[in-house]
Parts: C-alpha cells; structure tokens; sequence
C-alpha cells in the first residue's frame, strides 16, 4: 500500500474473518496500527484488536507517551511521521530515491537509540518504539495466555510477525501454524520461518476461510 490511509480490508476478506468468530476460542487481530484503527479498518465484531505491535498490552506502555511525543517533535520537519501514540511510523515506500531515505532515516534510528528508545526496521518503514519488552511476540503470547489455547494459527506477512512466529515455539501448545505470504517484499528469514507459505492474499483468504467447521 502506497500509503497508510490508503489500506482498505475488501468485504469478501471481512465475511472471512468473520466466519471463525465463535466458532474458536480467539480470533485476534495484532497490528503496527493502534488498535482502534485496526477495529475500524477491520470491523468486524468479536475480533481481539491488538495494536502498536503488542505494546498496547504492556502495563508501562501509557507512560511512554510523552517520549516519544517529545522525539516525534525533534523529527517531524524531516520526515513525514505517522504518529500512533504509542510509536512512530517513518514510510519510504514512495520516496524518490531509496538509498537516500535509507541514509536519513538511519540517522534518525540513530538519534531513537540515542533517546533511549528502539528503532526497527519493516516493509519500507522505520518503526520507532518504548524500549519496553513488547512486540507481537509478546501480544500473542499474552493472549494465548489468556485464552488458555492448545492450538493455534498466526498469519503475518512483515518483519515484526518474525517475532510472533517465535512467540508459538516456547507456548505450550499441542500444535501450531505459522502462514505467511510470499511477495517480492518478503523480509529476509519471513519464508524460512514459515509452515505454510500462501502464494497471495488470496490464497490466504481460502486457507482462513477452510477453518471454518461445517
């Protein structure tokens, strides 16, 4: 997606994720966006909305507001900033010259880490966090905690969904999936890291919606 704003969920996708709610223990959605964005992009009831990598689950998470508050002021004449709260997005998706973003958003990671906060690289974004230890490894296994699942599926298809594949190899589970979709964007490890690995979203709208019990 060129830009954040832009992203929209098609209603065929939204009647597909609809149909395991109720029919599982948890459906959950763990999203880089805040969680109540993911609700009003998804919209789809008795969903789990999870957001900002997981951090919105962390009990310090509301204190490191004004932190990055305060580095977003130090960096929004430079670059345009998506300004999530909770952390802050840096896109090059569409900027004219890649190796040079690259150069000026690794002087800003620079600056975060010398801020005392945690600077991550994604598709085409600089992700800028609290150094709390939250990502969506820790979202999923705060709700698998919660949820007291034996089994479960995480489809993901960006850097940060590394650590969510991760969080399901020490969870004491019976047996679990992790789905991703391969793309010419795919992030280094994300195919190796896999069990499943669908050839387009599509195909992965097929998978989600065979789950479903007859």
């Amino acid at each position: 997606m060129a830009r954040p704003e832009l992203a929209a969920v098609p209603n065929t996708t939204r009647a597909t994720i609809r149909q395991p709610v109720g029919a599982y223990g948890l459906v959950a959605c763990v999203s880089g966006r805040p969680g109540t964005e993911s609700r009003r992009l998804v919209g789809v009831e008795g969903v789990r909305y999870v957001g900002n990598h997981g951090l919105e689950l962390h009990p310090d998470a509301e204190t490191t507001r004004a932190v990055i508050a305060a580095f977003r002021r130090t960096i929004e004449d430079r670059w345009p900033v998506e300004d999530k709260g909770l952390s802050l997005s840096l896109h090059f998706r569409q900027a004219p010259d890649e190796a040079r973003a690259r150069e000026t958003l690794d002087e800003v990671a620079e600056e975060a880490v010398a801020a005392g906060l945690d600077a991550r690289w994604g598709r085409m974004v600089l992700e800028i966090r609290p150094t709390l230890d939250a990502d969506k490894g820790f979202a999923v296994a705060e709700l698998l905690g919660e949820s007291q699942a034996h089994r479960a599926m995480y489809a993901g298809d960006d850097t940060t969904d590394l650590d969510a594949f991760r969080a399901l190899d020490p969870a004491s589970l019976a047996y679990a999936v992790r789905v991703t979709v391969d793309s010419a964007e795919s992030p280094p490890g994300l195919l190796d890291a896999a069990d499943v690995v669908a050839d387009g979203p599509a195909e992965l709208a097929a998978a989600l919606a065979s789950l479903t019990p007859a």
